[in-house]
């Protein structure tokens, strides 16, 4: 059977949009109708007029996509498919921490659960951080989560005072200094580019850090330079196919694996037979509790108003 031709026949037989993230492996992204970042998936997923939206990405994100269309069917390949980012942050512990500093405008990044969401005031992803923490008056506290990394970034870059929920992505925190600069030593015309998600030691190297979107950007301006990106490898096969003169080398992890890169696990446990199974069964959907999603979708909407 020839999956891809059968997944684009199943897509047309049920008015169905496949959305899928940079990380997602090459065969996906290469049959999907849109590959992003959290911000530009959320801004697809808001004004899709498919009846299935097939979300090839992490639990999260399917449930980012359900919020903005309670009435749609989302299916995700694979049940399983996490965030180490969004485990960090368990609802019952944030809602005491929030609680425990009352008055805090709550910001949460976008890798984070539907629950949490609920309890937030406004919701950014890495595109949009920065703008969104400065449209906050000076004078109102703000409360960051679940990222510490990117939180950390934002207060250097905006000088804001924020409290900060103590969660990482293990694939961020995964890029090891030392090989990082046993690299560079190797390729010195090499320019560092980072996600603002890994720690702060990697982002003193980089010249450009950025959202997933905003590093393709950036190479696509500067495509006579040659880089070490500094996030989940799965950019390169988009960067690659954008911009196939590119010099591109992914940052070296901490851990020896077989490409020596940081790779998602969640991300890769998507599959092209899982989606082909999953758009062919409208299996497993990703249901959201009604008052969960009616508290969630108020501050995803400011984020995508404020994004515009």
């Amino acid at each position: 059977m020839n999956l891809v031709k059968e997944i684009k026949r199943l897509k047309k037989e049920k008015n169905a949009v496949i959305l899928a993230h940079y990380y997602q492996v090459p065969e996906i992204q290469d049959i999907a109708d849109y590959v992003g970042d959290s911000l530009g998936l959320s801004q697809k997923a808001a004004e899709t007029d498919a009846d299935i939206i097939v979300f090839a990405g992490v639990h999260f994100m399917a449930e980012t996509a359900k919020i903005l269309n309670p009435n749609k069917m989302v299916v995700l390949p694979d049940l399983n498919a996490g965030c180490s980012l969004a485990d960090s942050c368990p609802p019952d512990a944030f809602k005491q921490f929030t609680e425990a500093h009352p008055n805090h405008v709550v910001i949460t990044y976008v890798n984070c659960s539907a629950e949490i969401k609920a309890l937030s005031d406004i919701v950014c992803t890495s595109s949009n951080a920065l703008k969104i923490v400065q449209s906050i008056p000076m004078d109102t506290p703000i409360i960051f989560a679940p990222d510490k990394n990117l939180g950390a970034y934002i207060i250097k870059e905006t000088g804001r005072d924020m409290l900060l929920w103590d969660g990482s992505c293990v694939v961020h925190e995964a890029f090891s200094m030392d090989k990082l600069i046993e690299l560079h030593k190797k390729h010195p015309d090499y320019k560092i580019i980072a996600h603002p998600e890994s720690e702060g030691h990697i982002l003193k190297t980089a010249t450009y850090i950025g959202s997933t979107s905003g590093m393709i950007n950036y190479v696509k301006q500067h495509q006579d330079q040659k880089f070490i990106v500094a996030t989940e490898a799965g950019i390169l096969h988009k960067m690659k196919e954008e911009m196939p003169n590119t010099e591109l080398i992914p940052a070296p992890a901490k851990e020896d694996n077989t490409c020596a890169c940081s790779e998602c696990h969640f991300m890769k446990m998507n599959t092209l037979q899982k989606l082909y199974d999953c758009l062919l069964n409208e299996s497993p959907q990703i249901e959201v509790d009604e008052a969960i999603i009616e508290r969630a979708l108020l501050p995803i909407e400011r984020m995508l108003e404020l994004s515009k």
